[in-house]
């Protein structure tokens, strides 16, 4: 298995796995949105976005990676926030998920990031073992959306 950065010869596979993780928890963008975003990520360098691609042994793909960058004050830096990931059902169990989290770290290392965030449904704990095995740990944060219309 390898990871890297996805390209457009990806996309096609990857939209799959990308609405996968959106049925995951309930939501219904369209695929054009989606295409549009992961195309985006593509062509952006890492500092302002990543979108990894997790692959099987003959080069599929089989999981994915979003990271994007804030500005946290309680760091005084930027940090990278790893807002999707995702391996698809049938290669769960292989170690794509850690690797997929070590290549995002690594990445965000490089591009001077303090550290990775990201969040999860409380009631996903197949994913939260995967992070406590990549060494993360939980926090007791509650995160709130204002839907803005649109």
């Amino acid at each position: 298995m390898t990871v890297d950065s996805a390209t457009q010869a990806d996309l096609a596979a990857l939209l799959p796995l990308m609405r996968g993780y959106c049925d995951f928890y309930g939501a219904s963008p369209s695929d054009e949105g989606l295409a549009e975003m992961a195309s985006s990520l593509m062509a952006a360098p890492d500092s302002e976005g990543m979108l990894l691609v997790a692959r099987d042994d003959l080069g599929t793909p089989i999981g994915f990676a979003v990271v994007g960058w804030k500005w946290s004050s309680l760091r005084a830096a930027r940090v990278a926030v790893m807002e999707d990931l995702f391996v698809d059902a049938g290669a769960r169990g292989g170690g794509a998920g850690q690797a997929l989290i070590e290549a995002c770290a690594e990445r965000a290392r490089a591009n001077g990031a303090p550290c990775l965030l990201w969040m999860t449904a409380p009631d996903n704990t197949v994913a939260q073992s995967v992070y406590e095995r990549a060494g993360a740990t939980g926090e007791t944060w509650l995160e709130y959306e204002l839907e803005l219309g649109g």
